[in-house]
């Protein structure tokens, strides 16, 4: 404990470094939780948008958001696709130059115009079901990429994983764990 009264991150004995170590043991069973159990943003909390909804729809929730998910239709959570900041940024970004035999890069407003969602939607996003564990969940992320996944159901979205929900719900996990 230092002079102040208060215990530091690499002081030995204090609760960080107990809780990083208590919360390498408690991975395997924090692996197990199904989806359903630890899924943020349920029902009318998750970010929507219709697929033919206007790109001015698109940017003013993004403006707030990182991410959309695309549905069907208005009163239908059929899942279709996600629109990423990333998404946004390339369509924004200066016309890419090729280094390599092939076509450039056509989704830039360098290029065409845009007016529906659907036209910068990523299609057929990876997606994981209630009774999916979140080890699942977190090898999809790794492996393709991405730092979150939507938990579809009838392939109806019904709510979803980000990274930043995941470690909210592991730092919850081994803070229960080390109380008892």
């Amino acid at each position: 404990m230092s002079e102040d009264g208060n215990t530091y991150p690499g002081e030995i004995g204090n609760s960080f470094y107990e809780t990083v170590t208590g919360g390498r043991k408690l991975i395997p069973e924090f692996h197990e939780i199904p989806a359903k159990d630890i899924m943020g943003k349920r029902g009318d909390d998750l970010p929507l948008i219709e697929e033919d909804a206007s790109i001015d729809s698109v940017l003013s929730i993004l403006a707030e958001r990182d991410h959309v998910w695309v549905v069907e239709s208005k009163g239908c959570r059929k899942l279709v696709g996600i629109i990423t900041e990333h998404d946004i940024l390339n369509i924004f970004s200066p016309a890419k130059k090729v280094l390599y035999f092939g076509l450039p890069d056509k989704r830039s407003l360098h290029y065409e115009t845009f007016e529906k969602a659907e036209q910068i939607m990523s299609e057929n996003p990876i997606k994981c079901e209630p009774d999916d564990k979140v080890e699942d969940a977190l090898n999809s992320m790794v492996c393709n990429r991405i730092t979150k996944v939507p938990v579809v159901e009838n392939d109806e979205i019904i709510g979803e994983i980000t990274l930043h929900h995941l470690i909210g719900k592991f730092y919850e996990f081994i803070k229960t764990f080390s109380k008892e």
